[in-house]
């Protein structure tokens, strides 16, 4: 099984997945950034797209590992990973239900105003991230247009990183 979490940049994705994967017995964090890392390292560089999410090879790359991951070790993978392109979520989910994969995707939600305040007391990019801050309008859209009826929505608005990943392990069982 995967455990997605999906959302928007800084909603505290990474933190959440940490504590999920505490609390859900034998599963491990997969962070689905390391494989658009490793296609950033090819030299010379495959071309520009402003996004490895965009590099076709992203996705079926993020299926294989998956599921060579838990065909390999077992148990429950927690992915942290922003998906806000549709096309692209569909391709991943039907990927991994091709392999037979059960994915429960979440998505960690906050307001506006908080997501701001957020970002602007980050410890890890540093306050106001433009590259943060760029993805709160596509990430509202997703929002408004298709992503939280394609996954169950976890407010952050008011709930720590640990009341969120309770929530989220208790849904999952």
């Amino acid at each position: 099984m995967i455990v997605w979490l999906n959302g928007t940049h800084g909603v505290g994705k990474t933190t959440t997945g940490a504590l999920v994967q505490q609390l859900i017995p034998d599963s491990r964090v997969l962070d689905a950034e390391k494989v658009g890392v490793t296609l950033m390292d090819i030299t010379p560089g495959l071309p520009w797209t402003g996004n490895f999410q965009h590099w076709p090879p992203w996705r079926p790359l993020v299926v294989e590992t998956a599921r060579q991951v838990l065909d390999y070790a077992g148990g429950t993978l927690v992915m942290p990973m922003t998906v806000l392109v549709e096309a692209y979520w569909r391709e991943i989910s039907e990927g991994l239900a091709q392999h037979g994969i059960p994915v429960r995707h979440f998505v960690l939600h906050a307001d506006e105003k908080t997501l701001r305040g957020r970002i602007a007391g980050d410890t890890v990019l540093g306050p106001d991230s433009p590259f943060r801050l760029g993805h709160l309008e596509p990430y509202a859209e997703a929002a408004r247009t298709w992503l939280h009826d394609a996954a169950e929505v976890v407010d952050t608005t008011h709930r720590t990183p640990a009341e969120a990943a309770a929530q989220i392990a208790a849904a999952v069982g």
